[in-house]
C-alpha cells in the first residue's frame, strides 16, 4: 500500500478547499506529494491552507479564488491550474452548501442555489477537466452526503442535489471507463465542519445536532474532516485503481440504519 498510496508528480485541482474538508484533503494530498490547485470564495482562508501545505511538502498550492455558480470563474479556475501546471491528475468536487427546507417551506431560488452549486458548477467544471483527465488517465472524486443514499426530512433540495451528484458519479464513471479514468464518490454522514452552521443552524442548534449525530450513526459519533479526505486520497491514488463508478459511505455506519 504505501508503495500505490501516494500522489508524487501528480496535480489536483481541490474545489471549496478553504475549510473543513477541502482544507483537510489539501493538507492530506500535500503530505502524499501532490502538486495542488485550490479554489474556494474566501481569499484569507485560501492562502493560509496554501501556506499550511507549503510547509508541509515545500510546494505551495496554487490559489485560485472565485465562485462556481459563475461560468467565467469556473472556466478561469480551469484555465489558470492549466497554465501554471501544465496537467491534471486529479480533480475533487468538493464545493458545497446546505440549506435547511421542506415541500412547505422551500422555494424555488432555494432549489436554484442548491443545485447551481452542488450540481451544475460540478458538471461544467468535470466538462472542462476531462480532456486533460484523458491525457493523464487521471481520476475524478466528487464529495457528496450520506444525503444522496438515503432521505431525511427538512432537507429537500439538498437531498436531490446529492442524489443528482451520485447518478453523475455512475454515469461519468462509465462515460470515461474506456478511456481509463475513474469517477468515484465518498457520502459523508454528519462532519464536524462549518456546513450546517452555514446552512442556517445557530450555535445552540448546531450544539443538539452534533450530540443527536451520537444517536443517528451507528459508530456513535459524527465524523471529522480528516477521516473523510483519507477516503478521498484512496479513491485518488492508485490504491484504488479496479474502483470506479463507487459512491462510498463514510458515515459511521448512518447509511446502514432504520428506525425501529
Amino acid at each position: 500500500m504505501a508503495t500505490v498510496n501516494n500522489l508524487v508528480g501528480k496535480v489536483a485541482l481541490i474545489t471549496g478547499a478553504s475549510s473543513g474538508i477541502g482544507r483537510a484533503t489539501a493538507l492530506l494530498f500535500s503530505r502524499l506529494g501532490a502538486s495542488i490547485s485550490l479554489s474556494g470564495r474566501n481569499v484569507d482562508n485560501l492562502e493560509q491552507v496554501a501556506a499550511a501545505c507549503g510547509d508541509i511538502s515545500g510546494n505551495v498550492p496554487l490559489v485560485i479564488p472565485g465562485d462556481l455558480t459563475s461560468e467565467a470563474d469556473v472556466e478561469n479556475l480551469m484555465k489558470k491550474s492549466m497554465e501554471h501546471w501544465n496537467k491534471l491528475n486529479v480533480l475533487v468536487n468538493n464545493a458545497g452548501i446546505i440549506e435547511m427546507g421542506s415541500i412547505e417551506t422551500t422555494s424555488l431560488q432555494q432549489y436554484d442555489r442548491l443545485f447551481n452549486t452542488n450540481v451544475r458548477s460540478i458538471y461544467q467544471l468535470t466538462m472542462l477537466a476531462v480532456p486533460h483527465l484523458v491525457e493523464t488517465q487521471g481520476n475524478i472524486v466528487n464529495v457528496s452526503s450520506v444525503n444522496g443514499l438515503r432521505s431525511f426530512a427538512g432537507v429537500l433540495a439538498y437531498n436531490m442535489s446529492k442524489s443528482a451528484l451520485d447518478q453523475f458519479t455512475h454515469t461519468v464513471a462509465l462515460e470515461l471507463a474506456p478511456k481509463k479514468v475513474r469517477v468515484n464518490s465518498v457520502n459523508p454522514g454528519v462532519t464536524v465542519t462549518n456546513l450546517q452552521r452555514r446552512g442556517g443552524l445557530n450555535d445552540e442548534a448546531y450544539a443538539n445536532f452534533l450530540e443527536r449525530s451520537k444517536t443517528t450513526h451507528a459508530l456513535g459519533r459524527p465524523g471529522c474532516p480528516d477521516e473523510i479526505a483519507e477516503a478521498i486520497a484512496f479513491l485518488a491514488t492508485e490504491a484504488s485503481s479496479y474502483i470506479t463508478g463507487v459512491t462510498l459511505p463514510v458515515d459511521g455506519g448512518r447509511h446502514a440504519m432504520c428506525p425501529r
